[in-house]
C-alpha cells in the first residue's frame, strides 16, 4: 500500500519559521481519508498564533510542527499575516470544528475515534455530545490521563484496548502535540490530532464565542472577558503574535 503524500499543489505559508497549510476544511477531510487509506501514521497540528509564539523558544516543539502531515490554520491572526505577505490562507479550520466534523464524517464513514485528555470524565461527556448529534459516530473511548510518564502505561492500554483509527488529543500546546510525536508510532496511532480545549467547548464547561464574534474573529476578545486572568496568553496571542508578524511580512516585501 503506498505512503501518504503531501499533494504538490498544497500551497502553505510560512510564518515566523512555522508552516500553515491553506486548506479549507473539505480538503482537510479529503486528506486524512487520503492518510487513513495510505497507512502508517500521521499527525495534524490545528496551529493558532499561541503555536506559532511558543515555537519561536522550543525547539522541540518546532521540530515537531515542521514534522507534521497537515498544519491547519486554527486563528485569524494567521488569515492576516498570511495576508500581510501577500499571500493567502482562505479559511479557519478550527480543532472544535474539525472534532464535530469527524464525528460526522465517522458516522458515514465507520472511522473510529478516541478522545484523550482534558480533566477526569470531561472526554466521556464530550463524547457523549457527539454521540447524541451524530448517533453512528463510533467513538471507541475516552481516557483523560495526561503527557506524564507514569500515566502511559495505562493509556496505551485504553488506545490498544480500542484500536481507533484517529485519536484527538486535548492537553494543550504543545504537550499534546510532543505527545503524538512520541507515542504516536509505538501505540500504532494512525492519525493523532492535538484539539486543545474542545473537549471543555463541547461538554459545555467553557462555552463558545457567538457566531457573531467568530466571524469576525473576535473569539480572542470573549475569552478575555470571560477569563481576565488568562489576559498574558491573550496579548501574547493578539499582540505579540501580531507586532512579530507584520515585522516579518515587512521583511519579506523589502527582500
Amino acid at each position: 500500500m503506498p505512503s501518504f503524500q503531501r499533494p504538490a499543489d498544497l500551497a502553505s505559508v510560512d510564518i515566523l519559521g512555522v508552516r500553515v497549510d491553506d486548506v479549507t476544511m473539505d480538503e482537510t477531510i479529503d486528506l486524512i481519508a487520503a492518510m487513513l487509506a495510505a497507512g502508517g501514521v500521521h499527525q495534524i497540528a490545528t496551529v493558532n498564533p499561541e503555536f506559532v509564539m511558543a515555537a519561536q523558544s522550543n525547539v522541540a516543539f518546532r521540530a515537531t510542527l515542521a514534522a507534521t502531515s497537515l498544519s491547519v490554520p486554527d486563528g485569524t491572526g494567521l488569515l492576516h499575516a498570511a495576508r500581510w505577505q501577500g499571500k493567502q490562507l482562505r479559511a479557519k479550520v478550527t480543532g472544535i470544528d474539525l472534532t464535530e466534523r469527524l464525528a460526522a464524517e465517522s458516522a458515514e464513514r465507520g472511522w473510529k475515534i478516541f478522545l484523550l485528555g482534558a480533566a477526569d470524565g470531561v472526554a466521556a461527556k464530550a463524547a457523549a455530545v457527539l454521540q447524541a448529534r451524530y448517533p453512528k459516530c463510533q467513538i471507541v473511548g475516552t481516557w483523560a490521563g495526561s503527557p506524564r510518564e507514569p500515566d502511559q502505561a495505562a493509556i496505551a492500554e485504553q488506545i490498544r484496548r480500542s484500536q481507533p483509527e484517529i485519536v484527538l488529543v486535548a492537553y494543550g500546546a504543545p504537550a499534546q502535540d510532543l505527545w503524538i510525536r512520541r507515542y504516536g508510532a509505538p501505540l500504532g496511532i494512525k492519525l493523532g490530532i492535538g484539539v486543545g480545549g474542545t473537549f471543555d467547548d463541547l461538554a459545555g464547561l467553557r462555552p463558545r464565542a457567538p457566531q457573531w464574534m467568530r466571524k469576525f474573529g473576535l473569539e480572542w476578545l470573549w475569552r478575555l472577558i470571560r477569563h481576565p486572568q488568562r489576559w498574558r496568553r491573550i496579548f501574547t496571542a493578539v499582540v505579540l503574535f501580531g507586532w512579530a508578524a507584520w515585522r516579518e511580512a515587512q521583511r519579506i516585501k523589502r527582500g
